[in-house]
């Protein structure tokens, strides 16, 4: 199953961008990045069999564990894409959260859509590992 994180604005060369990459590095599953402008371009067509997960401050906040147990079971089902939308500074729009599949949120506190998708890609991977039954992971 590939993962796929959809995010508006340029990452660039940013220490942000160094801890994405830190993170993808390590991932064991098929892995895209799409990058957006901050307005405007467009979203890529989702594939069939796909998931759709925006994240935002109404979203649901998951544990690590859940997070990578709701990723096995879609990819068990099938699933060959999910995919993670990241927006820019104005979030998403009422359109976007109603057709996701799932809203997730980093906690209650505001975070810059850069730093996000860092913490996204480490989630990502941490999420793979568990399921790997990767030895670093500590459950709790």
């Amino acid at each position: 199953m590939q993962l796929h994180v959809i995010a508006r604005g340029k990452i660039g060369r940013s220490p942000e961008a160094e801890l994405v990459e830190r993170y993808v590095k390590r991932l064991a599953w098929p892995f895209r990045q799409t990058e957006l402008p901050d307005q405007g371009g467009t979203v890529p067509p989702a594939p069939a069999h796909s998931r759709t997960v925006l994240l935002d401050e109404r979203g649901k906040q998951l544990s690590s564990e859940h997070f990578a147990e709701l990723l096995g079971k879609w990819r068990d089902e099938g699933v060959r894409e999910v995919r993670f939308l990241i927006g820019a500074a104005d979030g998403h729009g009422d359109k976007a959260r109603s057709e996701a599949d799932l809203l997730i949120a980093f906690g209650a506190m505001t975070w810059p859509h850069m730093l996000a998708r860092a913490m996204l890609a480490e989630q990502l991977w941490r999420a793979t590992s568990i399921r790997a039954g990767h030895p670093y992971h500590r459950s709790g």
